[in-house]
């Protein structure tokens, strides 16, 4: 390089803030498409085709029907949706499970099973950078799994703590219950047999071979079981608070 110190020095400034004004072009676009939504992948699509906004799929939970230590819906769930477990709390899936609630002041306690709420308003879908958190017509929140990429911002959204992420290879997947090392998944309603006109898989072994505590149906309903007894009954949502409009109720807690 020729020319006076100070010369050299504006050239190498010049050449810093061509490069800086480069970067910050690309962080710009990076920005940009970021904020433009992502589009709506052909399977989130199909999963939505056949719900309707006029119904909102919900379920209604009396804990004081659910005995101490029962985990029919949580096996019920299991093994309809394919998902199993080493035993190991922080890596397995939970798609549903069981909480112990302790009353502080009456020392009573209740085995309440938790999943995806189902939220009018959910976080999860708010968060999501690839638009696989998604929500149907018909209320059911869903992973799509094609367009996950595993960030975890939706289980880090969730008050409710109702997803989990895959860490293991998966083999002998249900054809419609689709799961994917490195991605996200929860509770579908067993959106599957919604379609064909069923329940979900919990909600049918817990009224065969357990306390008959689940309820669903259709909250909008307002000739349906579920929606006359949320209306006849006191029930609670969990962090209702939240303003998520929750589509799970509970009774007893």
């Amino acid at each position: 390089m020729t020319g006076r110190p100070d010369e050299r020095v504006d050239i190498e400034r010049r050449r810093l803030l061509t490069a800086a004004g480069r970067g910050g072009v690309a962080l710009a676009a990076g920005v940009m498409l970021m904020l433009v939504p992502p589009p709506v992948s052909v399977v989130a699509a199909a999963a939505t085709a056949g719900a309707s906004n006029k119904v909102r799929w919900g379920l209604l939970i009396d804990t004081g029907k659910c005995a101490d230590g029962c985990d029919v819906c949580v096996s019920a769930c299991r093994t309809e949706n394919g998902w199993g477990g080493s035993g190991n709390l922080e890596t397995d899936p939970q798609w549903i499970r069981t909480v112990t609630v302790k009353n502080p002041n009456s020392g009573s306690q209740v085995s309440v099973p938790v999943m995806c709420q189902h939220c009018a308003e959910p976080p999860c879908v708010d968060v999501c950078p690839t638009g696989a958190s998604f929500k149907r017509a018909d209320g059911i929140v869903l992973v799509d799994k094609h367009a996950c990429i595993g960030c975890r911002y939706c289980m880090m959204a969730c008050p409710y703590k109702a997803r989990s992420f895959v860490h293991e290879a998966v083999t002998d997947q249900k054809p419609y219950a689709p799961r994917g090392q490195g991605t996200v998944e929860g509770c579908t309603f067993c959106v599957h047999r919604l379609d064909a006109g069923g329940t979900p898989a919990c909600v049918e072994a817990c009224g065969a071979s357990a306390g008959g505590a689940m309820m669903f149906g259709d909250l909008n309903d307002p000739d349906s079981a579920i929606a006359r007894e949320v209306t006849r009954l006191v029930t609670t949502r969990i962090r209702a608070d939240l303003g998520l409009d929750p589509g799970v109720h509970y009774r007893g807690i």
